[in-house]
């Protein structure tokens, strides 16, 4: 499994931390039910109707926009799982207690596999001593040192809950900092009004953010010269689907460098995946500001602000603060993952698992002699690209009708929970969904 690849010098302690994967039931399919369920996906059919209950008191039916049904699946009435009862590993177990392997992750928030003895351990404790006062604990100035020696940028942290928060924080150090108001940027940071085209953002917000599309140096020179002396930042989300050309990186350096700019990076899936550091590590170039959240605490809420001092002292000039922001239960789970990068090469074994199950699925995808679709991405978070959207969701129903939850569009998230067996059983039901959906395409 993949924890031995980097535990062999610890193979004992290894053993008792190691999270074991729940074992999936295997049933065996009469024609009569395959049929049905071909016609009719009739063991969809949830004892408990959990998407329609969610609809009647959620107005969008679920409060991550990437969990709604028509996110997950491509259509708000495909047939698959929206509720979980529990998560082990990388298993999902979901409200009819059909048990899965999970693909996604929590949408890259965990890494590490659900449920991780030494993270849940930690937080149990947190929780256990009181995980929040009117005080500062402890742990967010342990925490906010360990994050300093560990990320390039980081000489002081502003702990935060989600990393919507954080880059909201980031952009208005980075206003205070400059005495500017024109953000440029490339990619996507998140819900808050700042860097938002949706409906409610006001059009004088929506005239201070310039986005540019990601890796295309002229266009981010053309908007950084329209913005001429209010340039207050370029935010990059380094990471989009591909690595960026070295040039794209190095020219946003340069241009807020000449301009008085701050260079930020929104490192919130790249963090403790790519690198314990982020992009940055991988680029050598570094930011004036970077965003970490997500695998940060392995799925507790956490998010976090980190830089230069001189840009960072920009913090104490303006007002960002939240309740719990530095409550102990998520800095407690962060201190376990900072554990897990100190002991062992945790970037190196995402990566090996990701690529081991892209090959998984690029065989499948060889054998059943589909076409149309193909994975892309890097191997720590890559994907699934398909030429018709209509061929993804009837693959995403019959992979979660075998018993895996891929995600549509990007990504899939490797974790080290993802060992041999689980690769193996995740072709054979990637397999089964190609050939299904080959067939039912021969059909028409």
């Amino acid at each position: 499994m993949v924890f031995k690849r980097f535990f062999e010098r610890r193979a004992d302690a290894a053993a008792e931390r190691a999270p074991t994967p729940l074992e999936p039931e295997v049933q065996e399919e009469s024609a009569d039910e395959a049929s049905a369920v071909e016609e009719g996906d009739a063991e969809w059919t949830d004892a408990i109707d959990w998407r329609a209950r969610a609809n009647a008191v959620l107005p969008t039916g679920a409060s991550t926009g990437s969990k709604r049904a028509e996110a997950l699946y491509g259509r708000a009435d495909a047939h698959g799982p929206t509720h979980f009862l529990r998560a082990n590993g990388c298993h999902v177990v979901d409200a009819d207690e059909r048990e899965y392997i999970d693909c996604t992750m929590a949408l890259g928030s965990v890494a590490l596999g659900y449920a991780e003895p030494r993270v849940t351990q930690a937080v149990i404790a947190a929780v256990g001593a009181g995980n929040v006062s009117g005080l500062s604990g402890v742990r967010e100035v342990l925490v906010a040192e360990r994050l300093c020696d560990v990320i390039p940028c980081a000489e002081r942290v502003q702990f935060l809950k989600s990393g919507a928060e954080a880059m909201s924080a980031a952009i208005r150090i980075a206003r205070t900092h400059t005495g500017r108001d024109v953000v440029v940027g490339a990619g996507y940071f998140g819900w808050h009004d700042w860097s938002s085209d949706a409906a409610g953002v006001p059009a004088a917000t929506r005239a201070d953010f310039r986005r540019v599309p990601f890796d295309d140096v002229p266009a981010l020179e053309r908007a950084v010269d329209a913005a001429d002396g209010a340039l207050a930042a370029i935010v990059l989300e380094p990471v989009v689907e591909r690595l960026p050309s070295p040039e794209w990186i190095a020219r946003a350096r340069a241009l807020c460098d000449r301009t008085g700019a701050v260079l930020v990076f929104d490192e919130i899936k790249t963090g403790f995946r790519l690198r314990t550091g982020g992009y940055q590590e991988i680029a050598g170039v570094t930011p004036d500001l970077a965003a970490f959240g997500k695998a940060l605490a392995n799925g507790f809420p956490l998010a976090a602000v980190v830089g230069r001092d001189g840009v960072m002292d920009a913090a104490a000039r303006t007002w960002i603060s939240s309740t719990l922001a530095s409550e102990d239960a998520a800095l407690a789970a962060a201190q376990a993952v900072l554990d897990w990068h100190e002991e062992a090469d945790i970037c190196d074994a995402l990566a090996r698992a990701g690529r081991e199950m892209r090959a998984c699925v690029d065989a499948a995808i060889a054998a059943s002699g589909i076409a149309g679709v193909r994975t892309e991405g890097l191997d720590p978070m890559w994907f699934l690209r398909f030429d018709d959207p209509a061929h993804e969701t009837r693959f995403l129903e019959l992979a979660a009708r075998g018993g895996a939850l891929f995600k549509r569009g990007a990504y899939n998230y490797a974790s080290v929970a993802h060992d041999d067996d689980v690769v193996r059983e995740l072709e054979g039901i990637a397999s089964e969904a190609f050939v299904r959906l080959r067939d039912e395409l021969a059909r028409g």
